[in-house]
């Protein structure tokens, strides 16, 4: 039986600032990705976040992303690989500690937004990332683009990979995801998104927006749990799925 994880960015929140839906999020997915201070999230909300999951039995995993509140983490800083994995290891540590606190294990680490995006392209930033990780602890999880640099640096230092892939998402002919920027890049219809994580998860393609096709690997589906009509979407989501005999299960 082919069988996937569902995953979604969540605690987000940050003081009276509210993103998302979280707690009707955590209803429909497998794996959640928890803010980490950095891009958003504080304190609280990552407390709240974590034993929200923990109460509905979702993994948890960490979602370290730029020091870049006022850009929620989506405009590209020109770092290290020693800084990224100081980076990776100060907020996986922060929230490791979250979840160490109500007894809870955690499952993986991916990173947020344009840290994501440039170490999907930049191995050596990648590294950074990996090694990052590693130091915190090597049997977690990293979770990147599929077939991006991340994949590629974790499995070089030694740690078990999740090959990622977005529904709501539009691709290039290289299998990178196509810039928000560009009128079309993200898909709002939630049929069209459906539609696509079937061809990624059964069929293991995605096609491009000019009908090229792109083979790739789909551990993980992941819903923005930002996106205002994300419950809807991740619902969706669900039912095609399982109508289709796929299993959802977490990614341990």
């Amino acid at each position: 039986m082919t069988q996937v994880d569902l995953n979604s960015d969540i605690g987000e929140s940050y003081g009276s600032f509210i993103v998302g839906n979280d707690e009707e999020v955590l209803n429909y997915v497998t794996s959640v990705n928890v803010a980490c201070g950095f891009h958003a999230g504080d304190p609280v909300v990552m407390q709240k976040t974590v034993e929200m999951a923990m109460e509905k039995g979702v993994a948890i995993g960490a979602h370290p992303g730029f020091p870049d509140v006022l850009g929620f983490g989506r405009r590209q800083m020109h770092i290290t690989p020693a800084e990224a994995k100081a980076y990776v290891i100060y907020q996986v540590s922060a929230l490791n500690g979250f979840v160490q606190a109500v007894g809870g294990t955690l499952q993986h680490v991916k990173p947020h937004g344009a840290f994501y995006n440039m170490a999907a392209v930049d191995y050596e930033l990648a590294r950074g990332i990996a090694e990052g990780v590693r130091a915190v602890n090597p049997d977690l999880i990293l979770m990147g683009l599929a077939g991006g640099e991340l994949i590629r640096a974790g499995q070089d230092v030694g740690l078990q990979t999740a090959s990622e892939v977005f529904g709501d998402r539009r691709y290039t002919a290289d299998g990178k995801l196509m810039d928000r920027s560009i009128e079309g890049a993200v898909i709002h219809d939630k049929k069209i998104v459906a539609d696509q994580i079937l061809e990624m998860v059964l069929r293991g393609r995605v096609y491009t927006m000019d009908g090229e096709e792109v083979r790739l690997q789909a551990d993980s589906i992941c819903v923005h749990g930002d996106n205002v009509e994300a419950v809807e979407l991740v619902k969706e989501i669900r039912m095609s799925l399982t109508n289709e005999g796929v299993q959802l299960k977490s990614l341990r």
